[in-house]
């Protein structure tokens, strides 16, 4: 029996293809798309087997919604995350990811969330008081100290002291090297991670990764040993959670979703928020309608009130659109025999919804290169249109919280301090590891200090 065909795609040799795509992966992707249409294959990502890119909303639907039992993620699609851990939320599959994502899931919902805005807003104050009027800073850098923050305290519950700062240098350490051009090597290219000690690149990542791992082993073990059923951070309500055989999470389980969430919460939302402060400063219209929107708030708004803005969330959404930090939702295996806008795919098959071109789509997003909050205000998109955080049951357990804090250190940022960009010119966006980033030589400068609004948050959160 012949073996099925895939969708078209290119016929270049895989280990060329993967090259272009680890330097160029905006222009792989858009020249596959205008040459093939929004159903495509090629070599791209982690794995030796081709993926079927998906950028058609009504195909995503398919992929979305196909039960997992046919169409799955995680290890079994080829995901094996170094450093993240194989008991992670994006590594499991089948039962074993549904209960995990049930036992996560309370942590991050809405009204807990809310509970975090006051580290959040104190963070936010701690990194910007070392701004000074009129010195250029990266603002990437200092957006990385605020959401790495965040996490530490937000979701380890570290307080200041040894620990934190051990741990802090540490993941700061192992973090700051995604964004080498070598590090996505490592990456896309599992046979190069081979440890041979501290002389190799691989090697060092391992010791680091040991050294980590210990520190959170015993801060879980402390945790263990004294109880406090008062702390509201996400590490002790997860370590509070129960099954439904009422078992609660292991060791290995725990730290591994606290990496996940580390990774996939810092790295991602510094760089969103990079993106935002660029596009709001670019553009002097969207800049003064933001603000014109912030100088209503009046003092000590609600955290729901600052969650809500309308201009504010179209900013927030326009800039998760034009250039999503994740280009691909989570490529997932074909189980079972199974059609998707017509094509048949058999048993280990990958396919993976395009984030970028869906987002880049004419007939969805008009002038999709342009930077256009408006967009937002004038039609709701569903989620197969409009998908920064993924879909289906792979969709980003802390996409609220993802929300929440993006916009507060926004509201933050810009009710205080007035903001320039030190280059006036288009910027265009470079890999980072697996994330769509701004240039590195990318900088903003403090002009002054806003006179309205400088206390709008000061209690907001008390």
């Amino acid at each position: 029996m012949p073996a099925h065909k895939l969708p078209d795609g290119p016929e270049n040799a895989p280990l060329l293809q993967k090259l272009k795509w680890l330097t160029k992966p905006l222009e792989v992707l858009e020249t596959y798309s205008q040459r093939y249409g929004d159903i495509f294959t090629a070599y791209v990502g982690i794995g030796k087997k081709p993926i079927v890119l998906i950028s058609n909303p009504q195909a995503i639907q398919e992929v979305f919604t196909t039960d997992p039992k046919y169409l799955d993620s995680g290890e079994v699609a080829g995901i094996k995350p170094p450093f993240i851990g194989q008991q992670s939320l994006i590594a499991l599959s089948g039962d074993r990811h549904k209960r995990q994502r049930k036992l996560l899931t309370p942590p991050f919902h809405g009204e807990r969330m809310l509970a975090y805005g006051k580290i959040i807003q104190d963070m936010t104050e701690q990194v910007t008081s070392q701004w000074a009027i009129g010195s250029p800073f990266s603002v990437r850098s200092a957006m990385q100290r605020i959401t790495f923050g965040v996490i530490l305290k937000a979701v380890f519950g570290l307080e200041d002291g040894t620990r934190y700062e051990q741990l802090q240098q540490l993941l700061t350490t192992r973090l700051e090297g995604t964004k080498s051009i070598f590090r996505a090597i490592l990456l896309l290219f599992p046979f190069l991670q081979k440890d041979w000690g501290l002389l190799s690149p691989w090697g060092r990542l391992m010791e680091n990764e040991r050294q980590i791992d210990k520190l959170i082993y015993a801060e879980i073990q402390e945790r263990r040993e004294n109880p406090d059923l008062s702390r509201t951070d996400i590490l002790s309500l997860m370590m509070a959670a129960r099954d439904e055989a009422g078992e609660p999470m292991t060791d290995l389980e725990l730290r591994d979703e606290l990496i996940t969430l580390l990774v996939a919460g810092h790295e991602t939302t510094a760089t969103s928020l990079s993106w935002a402060f660029y596009w709001i400063h670019h553009l002097p219209q969207v800049r003064e309608k933001l603000l014109q929107e912030l100088d209503t708030l009046g003092e000590n708004p609600d955290p729901n009130t600052i969650f809500r803005l309308p201009y504010l969330d179209a900013v927030y959404k326009e800039t998760l659109r034009i250039y999503p930090v994740a280009m691909m939702a989570f490529q997932r295996m074909v189980l079972s025999p199974l059609e998707i806008a017509g094509y048949h795919f058999e048993p280990g098959d990958i396919i993976a919804p395009c984030i970028y071109l869906t987002h880049h789509r004419e007939d969805l997003y008009p002038e999709p290169k342009q930077f256009k909050p408006e967009r937002f205000l004038e039609r709701q998109f569903s989620i197969y249109e409009y998908l920064p955080f993924g879909g289906g049951n792979r969709r980003c357990i802390g996409m609220a919280f993802a929300q929440f804090e993006m916009k507060l250190i926004l509201v933050t940022v810009l009710s205080r301090w007035q903001l320039e960009l030190t280059k006036s010119k288009p910027m265009l966006p470079v890999r980072r590891g697996l994330l769509l980033a701004p240039p590195n030589d990318f900088r903003i400068v403090a002009t002054r200090i806003r006179p309205r609004n400088q206390q709008i948050l000061q209690t907001s959160f008390m």
